[in-house]
């Protein structure tokens, strides 16, 4: 490649006009990601190795995955030694790969225009916007998903949020290391796992975006909600009992429903322990749009109930009706 060209790709790179948006949103299809690269520089360095993962409502609809042979460096290699031994991916196996041209175009063509996640994923949409631009001549737009993103806002306490930290976190399988599908079998594993929890703490996807562009917590803890001591009523059937919410209620926002609680004399808890008297479950879009149909605190709460603790699951409507209309007139 002429200089001249170089220097003109290179100025092309760094502005990135058609690239696509970074977004916090948890779509119901999406593909999850990866690039090995010969190194840090998308205007230098080049891929070696890409992966996709499409999910479709929380279930694996595809895969793609392909090996990408680089222009050689001088003295004929295609990678160093560090990149060998951090990715396990040597000469000898680029030797016999498929070029980048036919590569990338297999891949547009799995991903297609739907948004992608990745892990600290700027730096593989980077490489692939330049890696489209000099192969296919077209940009790479899709909207992109970053997990550690989403990771920090949700786990502030802990020390680093790299891909390793989350797996280790969630305790999530992750083989072959710095191979780009088992980064994407972990990465997908862990945005699961951030989605359950993000839904589950703020009700909704809504609710999380705007707590994130706040910069702050919209979530309600149990410490922040006070009873009100002339409301209490001993004849309530949650007075003295451990209520915890899930899910997104459609009759009052998550803050509301713990005012209720109590102001009637009932304990409002944030987790589900062998405590909790009663779990109540937030509208079924909810519980459709997570893995399992079930977030983390039923599942606990599940656990507790086949353990003879006493917990009983309710569905919003049920507790509303439990409590009687003329409880929840005066809010």
């Amino acid at each position: 490649m002429p200089d001249t060209h170089l220097q003109a790709l290179s100025n092309a790179q760094t502005i990135r006009e058609s690239k696509g948006r970074s977004i916090i949103a948890f779509p119901d299809t999406y593909c999850v990601i990866d690039v090995e690269t010969t190194g840090r520089s998308p205007q230098w360095d080049h891929i070696i190795e890409v992966a996709a993962l499409k999910i479709s409502d929380g279930q694996e609809a595809g895969r793609f995955s392909s090996l990408i042979q680089p222009p050689s460096m001088p003295g004929g290699t295609y990678v160093d030694e560090f990149i060998s031994a951090l990715t396990g991916i040597t000469d000898e196996m680029l030797e016999s790969a498929p070029f980048a041209p036919d590569v990338l175009a297999e891949f547009v063509s799995f991903v297609g225009d739907m948004p992608v996640v990745g892990h600290y994923v700027g730096f593989d949409i980077n490489f692939l916007y330049d890696s489209f631009d000099r192969y296919l001549d077209r940009p790479f737009s899709n909207d992109y998903i970053d997990t550690l993103r989403v990771a920090r806002k949700l786990h502030p306490e802990m020390p680093h949020h790299r891909l390793a930290d989350l797996v280790d976190h969630f305790g999530v399988t992750h083989n072959e290391v710095h191979r780009a599908m088992g980064d994407v079998e972990a990465t997908a594993e862990c945005f699961a796992r951030l989605k359950d929890e993000a839904l589950e703490r703020y009700g909704s996807e809504g609710e999380f975006q705007i707590a994130f562009q706040s910069g702050g917590s919209r979530s309600v803890k149990a410490a922040d909600i006070q009873g009100d001591a002339q409301k209490i009523n001993e004849d309530s059937p949650i007075f003295g009992c451990a209520c915890v919410f899930t899910g997104k209620l459609e009759k009052f926002t998550r803050a509301e429903a713990m005012q209720i609680v109590a102001d009637l004399g009932g304990i409002n808890q944030d987790g589900v322990t062998k405590t909790t008297r009663y779990l109540i479950l937030g509208n079924n879009d909810y519980c459709a749009s997570i893995k399992d149909g079930k977030s983390n605190k039923q599942k606990k709460a599940e656990k507790w109930a086949l353990k003879g603790t006493g917990i009983e699951i309710l569905p919003e409507s049920v507790f509303y009706d439990m409590l009687g209309e003329e409880l929840l007139s005066g809010h």
